[in-house]
């Protein structure tokens, strides 16, 4: 039985979000996975506080609560993939553990500044949004891998997913 996972783009238009896509050029700054069809639960690594752009972590976020709450009028796009159950339980499995462990997880703020000046820096346990997204698909083999390259934005690997 084949299953959805969901890769949500977004575009708060809050000013870390709008300096973010003046430097990638992209429609879109951010970047979550989706498991429901509902999109009331979303996984990604953003602010950990919809006040504070400054402290960030792995965060479930959703319309109902948090950033996209406060910025209603956030653009999105929505790619959905299909896996099989299979995968689709371990992808699920993975992120809520993630979830009950997220104080292990930090932000890749480093990664995300060089980035903006196409320097890859990776760091165990940190991520920021579209780089955990890319490794996670590519990871769960629901991408190849190979269509990322060393730094991952939101519209350069998954408009084509």
């Amino acid at each position: 039985m084949k299953k959805n996972v969901y890769v949500v783009l977004s575009q708060t238009g809050t000013l870390l979000a709008r300096v973010i896509r003046l430097f990638t050029h992209g429609q879109y700054s951010h970047a979550s996975v989706c498991l429901e069809d509902d999109f009331k639960t979303l996984y990604s690594f953003g602010r950990l506080n919809c006040y504070n752009p400054f402290f960030g972590g792995y965060v479930k976020e959703s319309p109902d609560f948090g950033t996209f709450k406060r910025f209603r009028n956030t653009q999105v796009s929505i790619f959905r993939i299909e896996v099989d159950e299979k995968c689709y339980n371990a992808l699920k499995k993975y992120l809520e553990t993630m979830y009950e462990n997220r104080k292990s997880y930090t932000y890749n703020y480093l990664g995300l500044i060089l980035a903006i000046f196409n320097r890859p820096f990776k760091r165990q346990n940190s991520y920021y949004c579209s780089e955990f997204v890319g490794n996670l698909l590519s990871d769960f083999s629901v991408v190849d891998g190979k269509c990322f390259g060393e730094i991952i934005r939101p519209m350069d690997s998954f408009g084509t997913v």
